[in-house]
Protein backbone atom coordinates (compact mmCIF):
# COMPACT_ATOMS: atom_id res chain seq x y z
CA UNK A 1 0.00 0.00 0.00
CA UNK A 2 1.16 3.39 -0.70
CA UNK A 3 2.82 5.68 2.25
CA UNK A 4 -0.13 7.53 3.97
CA UNK A 5 -2.67 4.82 3.22
CA UNK A 6 -5.42 5.50 5.82
CA UNK A 7 -6.33 1.81 7.34
CA UNK A 8 -9.71 0.85 6.74
CA UNK A 9 -10.59 4.21 4.45
CA UNK A 10 -12.58 2.74 0.81
CA UNK A 11 -13.46 5.06 -1.98
CA UNK A 12 -15.94 4.34 -3.95
CA UNK A 13 -16.31 6.67 -6.98
CA UNK A 14 -19.84 7.40 -7.63
CA UNK A 15 -21.63 8.23 -11.05
CA UNK A 16 -25.22 7.61 -10.60
CA UNK A 17 -25.04 4.56 -12.46
CA UNK A 18 -26.56 1.19 -11.58
CA UNK A 19 -22.71 0.09 -11.37
CA UNK A 20 -21.78 2.84 -8.88
CA UNK A 21 -24.68 1.94 -6.94
CA UNK A 22 -23.79 -1.23 -6.83
CA UNK A 23 -20.33 -0.52 -6.00
CA UNK A 24 -21.31 1.41 -3.23
CA UNK A 25 -23.19 -1.52 -2.13
CA UNK A 26 -20.11 -3.72 -2.11
CA UNK A 27 -18.13 -1.18 -0.50
CA UNK A 28 -20.73 -1.09 2.49
CA UNK A 29 -20.48 -4.83 2.70
CA UNK A 30 -16.52 -4.91 2.98
CA UNK A 31 -16.48 -2.28 5.27
CA UNK A 32 -18.95 -3.63 8.04
CA UNK A 33 -16.86 -6.63 8.87
CA UNK A 34 -13.78 -5.02 8.71
CA UNK A 35 -14.31 -1.86 10.90
CA UNK A 36 -14.02 0.77 7.59
CA UNK A 37 -15.39 4.05 6.79
CA UNK A 38 -16.73 4.54 3.19
CA UNK A 39 -16.27 7.80 1.25
CA UNK A 40 -18.50 7.94 -1.28
CA UNK A 41 -17.01 10.66 -3.95
CA UNK A 42 -18.78 12.59 -6.94
CA UNK A 43 -16.27 14.15 -8.76
CA UNK A 44 -17.57 17.10 -11.14
CA UNK A 45 -15.65 19.71 -12.95
CA UNK A 46 -16.66 22.03 -15.64
CA UNK A 47 -16.99 20.93 -19.36
CA UNK A 48 -15.17 21.72 -22.50
CA UNK A 49 -15.80 25.24 -23.42
CA UNK A 50 -16.24 26.38 -19.61
CA UNK A 51 -16.03 30.06 -21.02
CA UNK A 52 -19.36 29.70 -22.38
CA UNK A 53 -20.92 28.88 -19.13
CA UNK A 54 -19.41 31.58 -17.61
CA UNK A 55 -21.97 34.53 -17.44
CA UNK A 56 -24.39 31.46 -17.00
CA UNK A 57 -22.92 30.48 -13.84
CA UNK A 58 -21.26 27.55 -13.04
CA UNK A 59 -23.22 26.93 -9.67
CA UNK A 60 -24.98 23.91 -11.29
CA UNK A 61 -22.29 21.83 -12.14
CA UNK A 62 -21.46 21.01 -8.32
CA UNK A 63 -24.99 21.05 -7.87
CA UNK A 64 -26.12 18.32 -10.23
CA UNK A 65 -23.30 16.06 -9.11
CA UNK A 66 -24.55 16.63 -5.72
CA UNK A 67 -27.78 15.49 -6.16
CA UNK A 68 -26.70 12.53 -7.97
CA UNK A 69 -24.84 11.33 -5.16
CA UNK A 70 -27.24 11.66 -2.47
CA UNK A 71 -29.70 10.01 -5.06
CA UNK A 72 -27.53 7.33 -5.15
CA UNK A 73 -27.28 6.87 -0.88
CA UNK A 74 -30.73 6.80 -1.03
CA UNK A 75 -30.62 4.27 -4.47
CA UNK A 76 -28.23 2.13 -2.52
CA UNK A 77 -29.35 2.06 1.54
CA UNK A 78 -32.35 3.76 1.91
CA UNK A 79 -33.69 5.65 4.49
CA UNK A 80 -31.38 4.71 6.92
CA UNK A 81 -27.76 5.76 5.59
CA UNK A 82 -24.85 3.79 7.41
CA UNK A 83 -22.85 5.17 9.74
CA UNK A 84 -20.08 4.90 8.49
CA UNK A 85 -20.72 6.18 5.01
CA UNK A 86 -19.84 9.61 3.97
CA UNK A 87 -19.78 11.62 0.98
CA UNK A 88 -17.43 14.10 -0.72
CA UNK A 89 -18.14 15.78 -3.47
CA UNK A 90 -15.15 16.97 -5.12
CA UNK A 91 -14.44 19.36 -7.95
CA UNK A 92 -12.13 17.42 -10.27
CA UNK A 93 -11.92 15.16 -13.15
CA UNK A 94 -12.79 11.58 -11.83
CA UNK A 95 -10.03 9.87 -12.95
CA UNK A 96 -7.41 11.89 -11.58
CA UNK A 97 -9.24 12.74 -8.61
CA UNK A 98 -9.78 8.85 -7.84
CA UNK A 99 -6.34 8.03 -8.90
CA UNK A 100 -5.01 10.57 -6.55
CA UNK A 101 -7.18 9.42 -3.59
CA UNK A 102 -6.28 6.00 -3.90
CA UNK A 103 -3.13 7.16 -2.29
CA UNK A 104 -4.76 7.46 0.83
CA UNK A 105 -7.19 4.67 0.91
CA UNK A 106 -7.09 1.21 1.74
CA UNK A 107 -9.21 -0.07 -1.39
CA UNK A 108 -10.90 2.07 -4.23
CA UNK A 109 -14.35 0.58 -5.39
CA UNK A 110 -15.78 1.57 -9.16
CA UNK A 111 -18.18 0.57 -11.15
CA UNK A 112 -17.56 -1.74 -14.48
CA UNK A 113 -19.68 1.10 -16.53
CA UNK A 114 -20.43 4.28 -16.06
CA UNK A 115 -22.55 7.24 -18.01
CA UNK A 116 -19.85 7.17 -20.51
CA UNK A 117 -20.39 6.20 -24.49
CA UNK A 118 -19.31 3.63 -25.87
CA UNK A 119 -21.56 1.04 -24.39
CA UNK A 120 -19.56 -1.45 -26.09
CA UNK A 121 -16.63 -1.19 -23.79
CA UNK A 122 -15.97 -3.80 -21.11
CA UNK A 123 -14.68 -0.84 -18.80
CA UNK A 124 -15.32 1.96 -18.82
CA UNK A 125 -12.29 5.40 -19.16
CA UNK A 126 -12.30 5.90 -15.45
CA UNK A 127 -12.90 2.46 -14.33
CA UNK A 128 -9.67 1.80 -16.74
CA UNK A 129 -7.42 4.69 -15.04
CA UNK A 130 -8.49 3.21 -11.85
CA UNK A 131 -7.17 -0.16 -12.42
CA UNK A 132 -4.10 0.86 -14.50
CA UNK A 133 -2.48 3.79 -12.12
CA UNK A 134 -4.27 3.53 -8.59
CA UNK A 135 -2.00 3.12 -5.66
CA UNK A 136 -4.56 0.75 -3.81
CA UNK A 137 -6.21 -1.72 -4.64
CA UNK A 138 -9.15 -1.50 -7.20
CA UNK A 139 -12.52 -3.54 -6.94
CA UNK A 140 -14.53 -3.41 -9.98
CA UNK A 141 -18.04 -4.15 -9.82
CA UNK A 142 -20.65 -4.49 -12.35
CA UNK A 143 -24.30 -3.02 -12.42
CA UNK A 144 -26.84 -5.51 -11.10
CA UNK A 145 -28.63 -7.33 -13.76
CA UNK A 146 -30.70 -10.48 -14.59
CA UNK A 147 -28.87 -13.54 -13.00
CA UNK A 148 -28.97 -16.32 -15.44
CA UNK A 149 -27.78 -19.12 -13.24
CA UNK A 150 -28.35 -18.07 -9.54
CA UNK A 151 -27.10 -21.28 -8.19
CA UNK A 152 -23.68 -22.75 -9.84
CA UNK A 153 -23.43 -26.12 -10.25
CA UNK A 154 -20.33 -27.87 -8.18
CA UNK A 155 -17.41 -28.30 -11.40
CA UNK A 156 -18.04 -32.24 -11.09
CA UNK A 157 -21.83 -32.40 -11.47
CA UNK A 158 -21.25 -30.70 -15.08
CA UNK A 159 -18.37 -32.58 -15.70
CA UNK A 160 -19.49 -36.32 -14.51
CA UNK A 161 -18.08 -38.77 -16.86
CA UNK A 162 -19.92 -41.22 -18.79
CA UNK A 163 -21.29 -44.28 -17.43
CA UNK A 164 -19.18 -47.59 -19.17
CA UNK A 165 -21.14 -49.81 -21.11
CA UNK A 166 -18.67 -52.76 -20.28
CA UNK A 167 -20.01 -55.23 -18.90
CA UNK A 168 -18.28 -56.40 -15.60
CA UNK A 169 -15.75 -58.93 -15.44
CA UNK A 170 -15.26 -58.81 -18.86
Amino acid sequence: MATGTRRGMIIVGVDGSAASVEALRQAQRLALPLGASVEAWGCWDFPAGFAAYDAMGVDGFAHTVAEGLHNAMAEAFGRQQPRNVNTKLVHGSPRPALIEASKHASLLVVGRRGHGGFRELLLGSVTTACVAHAHCPVLVVPAPGPTVNPQPRPAHASAAAPKSRIPEGA
